[in-house]
């Protein structure tokens, strides 16, 4: 088996003391490797995907027997946009612990599959109604997401429209919830309400986890000019200058935990079948049917479980 080189000082510890509590069914030095890996999931997660993959699938090697491995290895590849093997992944997870927290993700790689039906399905099951709030809403932000895939905006805005979007509290989802609802009402060519709910959205985000300032700017038709690049067109005549549009989004891959998918396609819904900002599509391969994935996850977990 091909390891990574993981630093001295990730020693295993760093994980959550639950994660730790899955492992110890492990022997201790396997437990140790495969919690370092874990811990270079979670590192990189946010700022290299495909590494953090890697160290999934080491992880998942060793331990696929342990539920906590079998999620880390989702949100890896979920990440990285391989959303059948994320599938596979998550629905593993689940049928080891019988939670319902994987919900949404799971319903966000429908999306990803490029099947927003199902995604619409899932929102109405009963599992929405056993999330707690968190992620009911973001099961309300996945259906709606959904939605737009299927062309229905206008159902969308209405998916998005609910107590948590008009309370005045703001919570962890609350940035991301005005987000999703001020960009679809700018699909919608209502720009004056998505302004008013972009600046919402920005007055909730205390992290930056949006570009609602950005999308401010471009609203406003504001643009910035780096200064660095103004020196280098002083200096090297042909430099050229470089001018970025604030409101123009990068793509973002989504987050949503785990590799950060622009705000506005981030998972996200409620049981009736509503849900958020568009999801990032897929490739080729990953249009293969989870079923399948499902199926090769399970005698992979008789298979690789046993050597680890």
């Amino acid at each position: 088996m091909k390891r990574l080189p993981i630093p001295e000082d990730v020693t295993g510890e760093e994980i959550d003391k639950d994660v730790r509590q899955e492992l110890q069914s492990l022997p201790k030095t396997l437990a140790e490797d495969v919690a370092r890996n874990l811990v270079m999931v979670a590192r990189l997660i946010d700022e290299d995907q495909e590494q953090a993959y890697g160290y999934s699938r080491v992880a998942l090697r060793l331990a696929s027997r342990v539920a906590a491995v079998r999620e880390a290895a989702g949100f890896a590849a979920y990440a990285t946009q391989r959303y059948s093997e994320a599938l596979a992944e998550f629905r593993a997870a689940r049928r080891m612990t019988g939670s319902v927290e994987l919900w949404p993700v799971m319903a966000d790689c429908e999306r990803g599959l490029g099947r927003p039906e199902r995604a619409l399905a899932m929102a109405g099951e009963a599992e929405v109604q056993k999330l707690d709030k968190a992620g009911q809403v973001e099961m309300r932000l996945v259906a709606a997401g959904a939605r737009r895939d299927m062309g229905q905006l206008d159902a969308a805005i209405v998916t998005l429209q609910s107590p948590e979007l008009a309370s005045n509290a703001v919570q962890p989802w609350t940035a991301r919830l005005r987000y999703a609802y001020a960009d679809a009402l700018l699909a919608a060519d209502r720009e004056t309400e998505a302004r008013e709910w972009f600046a919402k959205a920005l007055e909730a985000d205390k992290d930056g986890s949006t570009d609602a300032s950005d999308r401010l700017a471009e609203l406003d038709g504001v643009e910035f000019v780096d200064a660095m690049g103004d020196d280098e067109h002083d200096t090297a005549g042909e430099g050229g200058v470089v001018t970025e549009d604030a409101g123009t989004r990068g793509d973002a891959g989504d987050g949503e935990d785990v590799g950060e998918r622009n705000e506005a396609d981030a998972p996200p819904a409620t049981a009736d079948g509503e849900a958020s900002e568009d999801a990032p599509e897929g490739s080729g391969d990953d249009k293969a049917d989870p079923d399948d994935a499902d199926d090769l996850a399970d005698r992979r977990d008789e298979g690789d479980g046993d050597k680890a």
